[in-house]
């Protein structure tokens, strides 16, 4: 499992996406949500704008990251 440091309160699914280097725009990111290939704490996830917090976990592509502030 893997860390992604945000310094708000929030990020957005997409912007992980992107900021992990799982998608290289935000069209690849929205497709891959679209899809059904994203899932947030164990649930698939379809909003590209899905504000994630301190301690949300994201999985794709057999990867998880944890969210931390």
């Amino acid at each position: 499992m893997e860390t992604v440091r945000i310094r708000d309160e929030f990020i957005r699914l997409g912007q992980v996406l992107k900021l992990v280097g799982l998608a290289d725009s935000g069209v690849d990111a929205k497709l891959a949500i679209q899809n059904g290939l994203v899932r947030v704490n164990g649930q698939t996830e379809y909003q590209r704008g899905k504000k994630l917090h301190n301690g949300d976990l994201v999985e794709y592509e057999g990867k998880i990251f944890r969210i931390e502030a």
